[in-house]
């Protein structure tokens, strides 16, 4: 009987290949039988042309089938959006709420706890239609706001469920830190209901320095952080809670089952639902940790605006040798179609914008943060490139987003792909090994 992980690779492989040539030994001599898959999985791998999805159960889809357990004779402070939902799409809240869970107050993030409000956007505080519950507006909510909010919610338990997409500028893992750090100062409880980092396990991009952190970079992580937002709990908890809270907080994930870090969004058979208006399928979660470097550029739209942001990147003064210098590059896993697009909203609406559409061809071959970096190097050679400045005393967005100076510096002054990358090589090796002891889930192969 193979294990586990293998079973689930020899699925995937047995796809192309039909179960039959699985079971023959067609890897490698590996043998693969009908005892090996669980009903559902010998139904998906024996239909022809489909690609089987590995089961995986949430957080949410535990604690429900459990009735609730961690929170029964606990008043709850929810802090979720319209993502932390079941396979059926029911909502986390709807649900406790209709099961009696008492809830003494819901907080949403940027975009709202309906998902109603656009990017830099929230729902403000109010009384949710649904429920009646009073939901508490988080976004950009300092860490005394925070105090205030779960002081009024009069809770004794902070529970987080939100899908995060696996980048240090998408904001939701800021609620989670502020929250966090409210909740051990106030001695309160704190869950985590798990779900899967949709762009898998595995750790890169350059380090945070603390000159640099703002919103869209709080803390001191690499770029590509590689962990769910349980394992992010506990590296928080363990790393920086101490030192800002005076103590860790009282923790608990509830882990996902079947999840491991090679998986993506689409391995699995979770339904996917869109993090963020900009954040649609995921494919753009794959691309988005080297692509939402264009929101850096002035001269480059990063896509907003049309139907594949963050895989439309392109401006008015573009044209296609742009897309022909980043093809050139041979950079594995990806090409790039000369494309044309017109923005809705956000940068150069309703203005025709020339550029490339990023094509992912290989998911495991595929770097976003070193595609990223390639695109930039080819486009700080045209006169049209400039970098976004908002003035201050760190006025350029792109060092935000990167976490120091660093790279635009590099790449102004000429240096390649390969330099630039080389330049975190050793502070991403240090986080990947501080990272270890939190970690909840294999990262066999990541």
């Amino acid at each position: 009987m193979t294990s586990g992980l293998d079973r689930r690779r020899l699925l995937r492989t047995g796809a192309a290949m039909g179960v039959a040539g699985v079971a023959a030994g067609g890897l490698g001599g590996a043998a693969l039988t009908a005892a090996d898959l669980s009903p559902r999985e010998a139904t998906a791998a024996a239909r022809p042309g489909l690609i089987p999805r590995i089961p995986v159960r949430t957080g949410l889809d535990k604690q429900a089938a459990a009735n609730w357990s961690l929170f029964r004779g606990r008043r709850i402070g929810v802090l979720s959006n319209h993502t932390g939902v079941d396979r059926e799409y029911r909502h986390l809240v709807d649900r406790m709420h209709a099961d009696g869970v008492t809830i003494g107050g819901v907080f949403g993030p940027e975009h709202g706890f309906r998902g109603s409000a656009q990017a830099g956007g929230s729902e403000g505080t109010g009384i949710d239609a649904r429920t009646g519950l009073t939901v508490y507006d988080a976004y950009t909510a300092t860490q005394t706001k925070w105090q205030q909010m779960l002081t009024a919610a009069a809770v004794d338990t902070v529970v987080f469920d939100i899908q995060d997409v696996g980048c240090r500028f998408y904001t939701y893992i800021y609620a989670l830190y502020d929250s966090m750090v409210v909740a051990a100062r106030m001695g309160l409880r704190y869950v985590v209901l798990d779900r899967p980092n949709p762009i898998g396990g595995r750790a890169y991009g350059p380090m945070m320095t603390a000159g640099y952190t703002s919103g869209v970079g709080r803390k001191e992580i690499v770029q590509q952080h590689g962990m769910t937002v349980g394992e992010l709990a506990k590296f928080y908890n363990g790393e920086f809670l101490p030192a800002e809270a005076g103590r860790s907080v009282d923790l608990e994930v509830v882990t996902c089952s079947g999840w491991f870090g090679r998986l993506r969004a689409g391995d699995t058979d979770l339904p996917w639902v869109l993090p963020s208006p900009n954040m649609p399928t995921p494919d753009t979660a794959v691309v988005y940790p080297g692509t939402g470097m264009f929101e850096g550029v002035a001269s480059l739209s990063e896509g907003r605006g049309t139907t594949r942001p963050f895989e439309l990147i392109g401006g008015p003064a573009w044209d296609y040798h742009w897309c022909d210098a980043v093809n050139a590059q041979n950079l594995p896993g990806v090409e790039f179609r000369e494309a044309y697009f017109t923005p809705t909203f956000n940068k150069f609406a309703n203005q025709l914008c020339a550029g490339v559409e990023v094509k992912v061809t290989d998911q495991n071959a595929f770097d976003p943060i070193r595609t990223g970096v390639a695109m930039l190097v080819e486009a700080r050679k045209f006169a049209a490139f400039q970098w976004r400045v908002d003035g201050g005393a760190r006025p350029y967005w792109i060092d935000l987003l990167t976490g120091s100076t660093r790279m635009r510096t590099m790449i102004d002054a000429g240096a390649g792909t390969d330099e630039v990358v080389g330049a975190w090589k050793d502070e991403l090796a240090a986080f990947d090994a501080r990272r270890r002891r939190y970690l909840l889930y294999s990262r066999l192969g990541s």
